[in-house]
């Protein structure tokens, strides 16, 4: 198995996420799709030894600035994902590692969605999960623009999730 460096940043304050465990279920997530997707992902055909990412959890004033700022439309997201290599053709692998990009998830977002029952979970570490298995399809270059690829994504993150035991969704 390849070396996963994940870090991870918490600039929220309502919320203290248990970095420690987002790391190693991200880790798994990640093992999952690498063994179902790996040849059809962004790293289909690549000589690597490392993937690196990042998460940071912060607010929905944030996400809307990084929509707004990044991606041109000015809203709160649940998530945003900067796919750095996937999305990037001028991407490349440095001593081995591949840098994916970064997940970024508005923690205010997942309690709200939860709370008005209007998540994909029933609690907000289910949520949570939910949206980080969510980017990682995107960091592996997995979109969802038509509705055969979004059913697609969604059968792949519940086997993702389910292999963690978060599948309650």
């Amino acid at each position: 198995m390849k070396q996963i460096n994940i870090f991870t940043e918490n600039i929220f304050d309502g919320w203290n996420v248990d970095e420690k465990e987002v790391i190693d279920n991200t880790k798994k997530l990640l093992e999952f799709y690498l063994g179902e997707l790996e040849d059809q992902s962004c790293l289909k055909d690549k000589d690597y030894s490392s993937i690196t990412l990042d998460i940071v959890f912060c607010d929905s004033k944030k996400t809307q600035e990084y929509n707004r700022d990044y991606r041109g439309k000015d809203y709160p997201a649940d998530i945003i994902t900067f796919a750095i290599f996937a999305d990037d053709e001028n991407s490349f692998i440095f001593d081995g590692d591949v840098n994916l990009g970064e997940i970024v998830i508005a923690l205010d977002k997942v309690i709200e969605g939860v709370n008005r029952d209007i998540s994909h979970s029933q609690n907000k570490e289910q949520e949570l999960y939910f949206l980080i298995s969510h980017g990682l399809m995107h960091l592996l270059g997995f979109d969802h623009q038509e509705e055969e690829e979004y059913n697609f994504v969604i059968g792949e993150q519940r086997k993702a999730l389910e292999s963690i035991e978060y599948d309650k969704i």
